[in-house]
């Protein structure tokens, strides 16, 4: 029996600009495979600037410091080869798109990390079916233009889609849970666990605890002031509830 290909992705010391303004300080992170993580801090951190700047975002300048997913220096790779060598963006905002249904997005989606040869569109149909009824989605919004007219909800629902679609090596989701009612929060996060893999890392961006529950993190780092400041089990998120950040901001800072 062939064991389970193990994967790293690995942020040394990385330094991000914008708009010549330093955002990150020195990051240090580590992602494993079959680990589900969670990255927390209040706004203005540096959360989305990281995954921003992972993916390859111009506006994103990174001044110091290494990325790799296992051997491969992300860095020297242009944004479809990230998206190729098995890295994946959930946006905070996503984007629509008039004149491309969904349906036809995730299909080209799919065939970037696929070739004529091992594509399988029986089994691509399957599983769109069965992603589709884990997150609630109705299958009409196949043939709507992206996003295009979708809620708040429909539109994280859509990233989860094209994260269970993509099967990346390392999933990074931006604040999926941002603009959701209690119950759209419960499907996301219920449908996220779901599609955890051994083979495979996610890593969730959050300001709070009540995703996690469903998620039930392996590891849970914050953010504060451009760097990972604090890091632990998922209790401390439930810390993190109960007290705020400022503890945590206190503990970088110096400030009383």
């Amino acid at each position: 029996m062939s064991s389970v290909p193990k994967h790293t992705l690995r942020v040394e010391g990385l330094h991000v600009e914008v708009a010549g303004k330093e955002i990150l300080k020195g990051v240090d992170l580590e992602l494993l495979s079959g680990e589900l993580t969670a990255l927390m801090g209040p706004n203005g951190s540096g959360k989305s600037t990281l995954a921003a700047a992972l993916m390859g975002h111009p506006k994103y300048k990174v001044t110091k410091g290494r990325v790799f997913l296992d051997e491969k220096d992300l860095l020297k790779l242009p944004v479809d080869q990230r998206s190729r060598a098995g890295l994946f963006l959930g946006f905070q905002y996503p984007q629509e798109v008039s004149g491309l249904s969904l349906s036809k997005f995730l299909w080209t989606a799919y065939m970037q990390r696929h070739t004529a040869e091992n594509a399988d569109t029986e089994a691509f149909g399957k599983d769109l079916d069965t992603h589709l009824e884990y997150l609630g989605m109705d299958q009409s919004l196949l043939k709507r233009s992206l996003n295009e007219g979708f809620s708040g909800g429909e539109k994280k629902r859509v990233e989860i889609l094209q994260m269970a679609t993509l099967e990346p090596t390392f999933a990074i989701l931006d604040e999926p849970d941002s603009g959701l009612d209690i119950d759209a929060v419960k499907s996301v996060g219920e449908t996220v666990a779901k599609l955890r893999r051994p083979d495979a890392g996610i890593l969730v961006i959050t300001h709070y605890q009540r995703i996690l529950k469903y998620l039930k993190p392996d590891r849970v780092h914050v953010m504060v002031d451009g760097v990972v400041a604090l890091s632990g089990g998922r209790e401390l998120a439930e810390e993190l509830e109960a007290k705020g950040y400022d503890w945590v901001r206190v503990g970088v800072t110096g400030a009383s």
